[in-house]
Order: structure tokens, then C-alpha cells, then sequence
């Protein structure tokens, strides 16, 4: 049980922004990008960057496909009046991506969905894809990375994360408030922990910096999106 005095202090702005930063550059890999891939693999959500970023990054170049993986999930089904995937996808049009090239599956409800139901989908195409840029929000790139590489059946598949090239600073915004993306991100922090368990991602190291200063934003009160 926490006491008044402990939670006055968790509860601190700074303090709470000191350990929002933490999680956020702990959740992403900075991995060196190549362009020697298939296609880029966008994974959908509330945040239309993460679309801006895709298209961007395959309009430079990187695959032969860009595709985009979301239905409706708790964060957007009042958010979009169609899937995500769809909204992403018009997002890519209209910067220039060509029709042909995109790829859509609108159904998904989760990271796992969208590994999976893009495999489905590639499967149903007779598409053989063999390497991928995956992008996501920043906050959820390590756990993107588990996920595909517990749950893509062909474990020869190569991969890469990247995410909108945003500070914690720079992150939060109107569609994505700082509260929001803090609890996003403490319930990711302890899905990376769980999951492996479950058979849903493979293991990742947790530094015990990190897990302290999840332990702290939740007790400050950002526990809304734990599992």
C-alpha cells in the first residue's frame, strides 16, 4: 500500500515524466535500416504518423510493398468510421504511393492479429515475402519485434522495427495525449514481461531501471491498460 506522501511525490510531474522517458526509449530498438527488404509492414493504431512514416519510408525506396494490418481495435473503434488498416492506407494514397502496391488486412485486433492475419493474407496472394521494415508507434517497437518473432511461422524471415522519428517531447499530441501514451506504455512494459509465458512474443531483457520505473507509474495512478 502506498502511502499519501509516496504518491504525492510519484505523482510529481517531473518524476512522472523522468520515468515516461525511460519506458519510451526502452520500448524502442533503434535498429539500422536496409533496403534490401520485400516490404514495408505497417502495424495500425490510433496514431496516423506511424502511416506518414511507412509511406514515407517505402516512397524512399525500402520494398516492394507497403502493407497495412488493423481493424478496429479498444483505442479506435469510436475513433475511425472504417478499419485502420483502410484509413492508413488512404493515408499512403494520397502521399503517393500507387494502389498496386499496397496491401490491406482489416481485420486485426491485436499485435499478434496482425501477424498473423498478414500472413493469412500474403498466403491467400501467393505472395512469398521474405524480409520486413516493421513500423509502429515508438512505444511499442520491442514489443512488435517479440511478437512477429514468436508468432510468423517462417522463423528464417527477416526483420526490422522502426517507428516515427520522435523525442518524448515531440511524441505526444492532440490524437495521442501524454497520459494516454504513458499508460500504453507501462502495460506494454509488463506484456513484454508476461507474454513469453503465454507463447505470445519471445523474451526480452527488462533492465531493472526500467521495471522500477514502470513499478513507479503505476502506482501513480497509469494502470488503465495493463493486461
Amino acid at each position: 500500500m502506498t502511502d499519501t506522501s509516496e504518491r504525492d511525490e510519484l505523482q510529481n510531474p517531473t518524476d512522472v515524466s523522468k520515468d515516461a522517458e525511460l519506458l519510451y526509449n526502452y520500448h524502442q530498438l533503434h535498429m539500422p535500416l536496409s533496403k534490401d527488404i520485400d516490404a514495408v509492414f505497417c502495424l495500425c493504431s490510433l496514431d496516423t504518423r506511424v502511416a506518414q512514416r511507412a509511406a514515407q519510408l517505402f516512397l524512399d525506396g525500402y520494398g516492394h510493398y507497403l502493407i497495412f494490418s488493423g481493424g478496429a481495435g479498444k483505442l479506435t473503434q469510436d475513433r475511425f468510421d472504417k478499419p485502420e488498416a483502410l484509413v492508413f492506407a488512404d493515408i499512403a494514397l494520397k502521399m503517393g504511393v500507387p494502389q498496386e502496391k499496397v496491401l490491406v488486412e482489416p481485420l486485426s485486433t491485436n499485435t499478434g492479429e496482425n501477424v498473423r492475419f498478414t500472413y493469412a493474407l500474403l498466403q491467400e496472394k501467393g505472395l512469398q515475402l521474405n524480409s520486413f521494415l516493421l513500423v509502429q508507434k515508438p512505444y511499442m517497437e520491442r514489443r512488435t519485434y517479440a511478437t512477429f518473432k514468436k508468432q510468423w511461422p517462417d522463423p528464417s524471415t527477416r526483420i526490422m522495427v522502426t517507428s516515427p522519428q520522435l523525442k518524448w517531447n515531440e511524441y505526444p499530441n492532440e490524437d495521442n495525449p501524454k497520459d494516454l501514451v504513458i499508460n500504453i506504455a507501462v502495460g506494454d512494459l509488463i506484456r513484454i514481461r508476461e507474454y513469453p509465458s503465454k507463447g505470445f512474443q519471445i523474451p526480452q531483457n527488462i533492465p531493472d531501471e526500467i521495471w522500477e520505473a514502470g513499478r513507479r507509474l503505476v502506482r501513480a495512478g497509469y494502470d488503465s491498460h495493463l493486461p
